[in-house]
C-alpha cells in the first residue's frame, strides 16, 4: 500500500503536518508528497501520473486544489470534498473546477461520491470514530486538507459508510489544449495526447505561439531547437505531448506558463 498527497498547501511546514497524520493514520506506509502551485490543471496532471506510477497497486491519493479567492469564493469554506476508486487506488480529491478534468479525459470514473464536511463529522462522532470536541476544529478549519481530507480517506479506505452523494463526472469542466506542468528543464507537459492533433514525427503543428515539428525522441532534436515530442507522463499508453527546446527551457523560449493554451 502506498498513500501519495498532492496539495497547494506545500511548504515543509504544512506538508511536514500532512505526512506525519497519514502516518498516524495509515500506520508504517510509504507516504509521498508532491507539492504544487494553485493552478488545478497541476493537481488533474499529477494525478494521472501518480496513478499511472502506482501500476494498480492498492493505495490512496489525496488531491486537494483550493484556491479561496475568484472562483474558489462560490464554496462556503473552499470546494468541497469528494472521492472514487479506480481498480485498487483511492482518490479523495476536490472538485475545483479543473481539479478532475484529466481524469475525466481518461475516464477514470463515471461519478464520485461528494461530500459535506459537518455531514460527514458528525456521522463519524455518532459512530464513536470521533471525539465530539473535534467537531468545530474540523468543520471551521482553514486547512481542511489536514484535519479532514486524510480522516475521510482513512474513514473510507477502513470501509466505513460515509454520508455522501452522487456527483457525476459530467459536472466536471472539459479540460482544454493548455500546459499543465512545467519541469525543472523547462519542458512544458500539454493535457493533448497525440492522436488528438495527429501526431507523427515530422509532421508540422501550428501552435498559439508558432509552428514545432514533431520528433520522436527528445535527442533527435537539433541542439537550441524547439519541437513537440510524447512525454512520459500519461496513463498507460496514452502519453502527453510536451513542448521542448533542446538544450533550453522551452517555457522561458516561448514565454509559456501552466494554464497557457497551446491550440
Amino acid at each position: 500500500m502506498f498513500v501519495t498527497i498532492i496539495n497547494d498547501c506545500r511548504d515543509d511546514n504544512t506538508m511536514g503536518r500532512q505526512t506525519t497524520r497519514a502516518a498516524k493514520l495509515f500506520g508504517n506506509v510509504p507516504i509521498h508528497t508532491v507539492g504544487i502551485e494553485w493552478n488545478e490543471l497541476e493537481g488533474a496532471g499529477n494525478l494521472i501520473d501518480m496513478i499511472d506510477a502506482s501500476d494498480h497497486e492498492e493505495g490512496v491519493i489525496m488531491v486537494n486544489v483550493a484556491p479561496r479567492y475568484g472562483r474558489g469564493k462560490k464554496w462556503p469554506n473552499g470546494t468541497p470534498f469528494g472521492f472514487f476508486w479506480y481498480k485498487r487506488t483511492l482518490v479523495v480529491s476536490t472538485i475545483a473546477e479543473q481539479t478532475l478534468s484529466l481524469a475525466k479525459k481518461f475516464g477514470l470514473a463515471k461519478e464520485l461520491q461528494l461530500t459535506d464536511i459537518a455531514t460527514v463529522v458528525d456521522a463519524m462522532i455518532a459512530k464513536g470514530k470521533l471525539p465530539s470536541d473535534m467537531r468545530n476544529i474540523i468543520v471551521n478549519s482553514q486547512f481542511r486538507s489536514y484535519d479532514y481530507m486524510p480522516r475521510l480517506a482513512n474513514w473510507v479506505w477502513e470501509g466505513e459508510e460515509v454520508p455522501s452523494e452522487k456527483y457525476s463526472f459530467e459536472n466536471v469542466e472539459d479540460v482544454r489544449p493548455t500546459i499543465w506542468w512545467i519541469d525543472n528543464f523547462g519542458n512544458c507537459k500539454t493535457t493533448v495526447l497525440p492522436g488528438e492533433i495527429g501526431f507523427e514525427p515530422g509532421k508540422k503543428i501550428q501552435m498559439k505561439f508558432g509552428e514545432l515539428l514533431c520528433y520522436r525522441h527528445l535527442k533527435d532534436l537539433p541542439n537550441e531547437e524547439a519541437g513537440l515530442i510524447v512525454g512520459s507522463s500519461g496513463l498507460r499508453d496514452k502519453r502527453f505531448l510536451e513542448i521542448v527546446v533542446q538544450g533550453k527551457s522551452a517555457a522561458d523560449h516561448f514565454k509559456l506558463k501552466v494554464g497557457d493554451e497551446i491550440l
